[in-house]
């Protein structure tokens, strides 16, 4: 029994001398071949020889590549629809602000564009305004009206003209001591002394019931076209001379007829929250000259803005009755 146990201790040791020599020897050849490594040129045996490996390891480690990559994507989805509820609130918290930011500076921009054409318009035509906005529209589909923030107290008064930035939008009829009804111009019972800018031609814009505008009282004799712009005339002392009213989108005309046929595209509309001018009062240079009122004699428009300005006197004495 003795003998066997010395047997078996000169086994191990044997096993374990075994085991360390080869790890010795891999490591003084790995200090060799490094060494060759670093002082061979690139065109040494050694470099040819991991040249020669990349390129037959490059089709295994791309296939491997291919592999792993769905696997990967897989993890970084499962990591995605593992995250917090916690974050994922934050998140839709923080795209919520950003969104009514944008909004914000979004409407913020066009309110400054809008205020910076009015002062535009003002200048301009030298107009003696106040600014005040749009708070509602008509409540019912017979007449074309809106409802402004200013009344009296801001020194408002039944027959003053409103623009907005691109034009005439009409005039005040009703008025309290915080509001004022301003009636469109396309509305059917407006009327508004106007000329054709190119030609000095006379007429009456008048409102239509389906909401357009006409352009009556033209004479036949005059030049008129498609695309001529139409501008207030002055006349009435309503609405300051050369203000824009609209563009001229169809003419007709029929045999023995003496007044042109025109159709007018209004040059702006009326919206809620949208800025306006409400003019105060007019210069002499912003009423028609004698001229303009015997030119617009002939052609038969005073009378008839003569006979408007008469109704909307009696309506708004009406109706402070």
């Amino acid at each position: 029994m003795p003998k066997s146990k010395g047997f078996s201790s000169h086994l191990n040791t044997q096993r374990q001398s075994t085991g360390v020599r080869p790890l010795i020897v891999l490591c003084l050849v790995s200090i060799l071949l490094l060494t060759f490594y670093i002082r061979e040129g690139e065109s040494g045996p050694i470099h040819s020889v991991r040249g020669a490996v990349s390129v037959v390891t490059t089709p295994v480690r791309v296939l491997g590549s291919l592999v792993a990559t769905p696997f990967n994507a897989a993890g970084n989805v499962m990591g995605n629809l593992t995250a917090s509820q916690e974050t994922l609130s934050e998140l839709r918290e923080q795209n919520a602000e950003l969104t009514a930011q944008v909004a914000e500076l979004s409407e913020s921009k066009k309110t400054s564009e809008r205020l910076e054409s009015l002062l535009n318009l003002q200048s301009t035509y030298s107009l003696t305004s106040t600014a005040a906005r749009i708070i509602g529209n008509s409540s019912d589909a017979w007449s074309r009206a809106v409802t402004i923030d200013k009344g009296t107290a801001a020194g408002f008064s039944c027959g003053m003209a409103v623009c907005n930035s691109g034009g005439v939008i009409g005039q005040i009829v009703e008025v309290s001591a915080t509001t004022s009804t301003v009636q469109l111009i396309t509305d059917e019972g407006s009327g508004v002394s106007a000329m054709i800018q190119s030609t000095r031609a006379q007429g009456m814009l008048q409102g239509q019931p389906d909401g357009s505008l006409r352009l009556s009282y033209v004479s036949t004799e005059s030049d008129v076209k498609v695309g001529d712009i139409v501008i207030t005339s002055g006349i009435g002392g309503v609405y300051p001379k050369g203000l824009p009213l609209g563009t001229i989108s169809s003419v007709e005309k029929s045999d023995n007829d003496v007044y042109y046929t025109i159709v007018v595209r209004a040059q702006s509309t009326a919206e809620n929250n949208e800025e306006v001018l409400v003019i105060t009062s007019l210069t002499d240079d912003q009423i028609a000259s004698d001229q303009d009122v015997a030119s617009a004699n002939k052609s038969g428009a005073v009378t008839s803005a003569s006979t408007k300005d008469e109704d909307s006197s009696e309506d708004s004495s009406d109706d402070s009755e």
